[in-house]
């Protein structure tokens, strides 16, 4: 499976927006999106106007808006979002709680990873439990009640514990809480569409597989 490995804010660029794929430094003003919004400001952009997209072209770029978000490849992200369809309720809501139940994000989003790209390699080389069983699948669906805590070994960590700390000072999304202590956290319940800050419309990304 082909895997990029190309600069994290090209993909950003590419979509005209933030995409949070490189951790902290995204808030910060060296941000090539946010020096893009800056420049705008301050001069005139020359050459032509882009051409007007097609409704193909608007589905598309959202689905590859979605799928960098999260930072996943095609093929695993459409097995994702047949399971969706075929679960009770509205197909764009389930498609992004179960792509925010992934383990990885899990981890991502208490704040023992600054991005999903680390946190999927912290979860791939063993560095967390569910419910005290070792899980090193990134794909992994959490559920609500589950307890997602550090390896005791790996509490020691530097990278692991200076992630922790420096999440304590950080909201958390309302449908997790977190020791930051002992590096451990908990699904609350599963997160509803306006606690996922996924920027996106989901109803195009549906109608764009549903084609």
């Amino acid at each position: 499976m082909s895997r990029y490995i190309g600069p994290s804010c090209r993909l950003c660029k590419a979509e005209g927006t933030k995409l949070f794929l490189k951790g902290d430094r995204c808030y910060t003003a060296k941000c090539p999106i946010t020096k893009s919004e800056s420049a705008a400001n301050v001069r005139f952009k020359r050459g032509r106007p882009k051409a007007k997209a097609s409704e193909y072209g608007i589905r598309l770029r959202e689905k590859q808006k979605l799928r960098r978000f999260y930072g996943m490849h095609e093929a695993q992200f459409h097995r994702i979002f047949e399971l969706a369809s075929k679960m009770a309720g509205q197909a764009g809501h389930n498609f992004l709680q179960l792509l925010e139940r992934r383990l990885d994000n899990v981890v991502y989003r208490l704040g023992f990873a600054t991005s999903r790209k680390q946190a999927r390699q912290l979860v791939r080389h063993g560095h967390f439990l569910v419910n005290g069983r070792r899980v090193d699948i990134p794909s992994y669906l959490v559920k609500a009640g589950d307890l997602v805590a550090a390896m005791e070994k790996s509490r020691e960590t530097a990278l692991i514990k200076e992630n922790a700390e420096v999440a304590s000072a950080k909201p958390l999304p309302q449908w997790l809480e977190a020791n930051y202590e002992k590096i451990e956290g908990k699904v609350l319940e599963l997160p509803a569409r306006d606690q996922i800050d996924a920027p996106v419309t989901e109803q195009l990304v549906v109608e764009f597989y549903a084609r």
